[in-house]
């Protein structure tokens, strides 16, 4: 790989945790954002392993399973939000309106 490529996928989880932290308005955005941190992160750990010659690649399967655990969590709650609430507006999530 090229060392354009290896910056690259060195600096995406910290893309996708900025890109997390500035897109709050709709829940989809923020469950696609923590998507993109498990992608990024399933990319730069076993990238992290090979630079430090350990050969476990496990790790990887699982932050995959988790990342799909993840997202069916996410989903799921935000079936439920809409269909309380009506929209998927994280600003609407207020203790407030009780």
């Amino acid at each position: 790989m090229s060392n354009t490529s290896l910056m690259i996928l060195y600096l995406m989880p910290f893309m996708a945790i900025t890109n997390m932290l500035l897109n709050q308005t709709h829940f989809l955005m923020t469950l696609l954002s923590l998507e993109s941190i498990t992608l990024s992160l399933v990319l730069f750990i076993p990238l992290m392993l090979m630079n430090a010659s350990a050969t476990n690649t496990a790790m990887a399967v699982i932050l995959l399973t988790f990342g799909v655990c993840e997202a069916s969590l996410g989903l799921s709650l935000m079936v439920s939000m809409s269909r309380l609430y009506g929209n998927d507006m994280l600003k609407s999530l207020t203790l407030s309106k009780c």
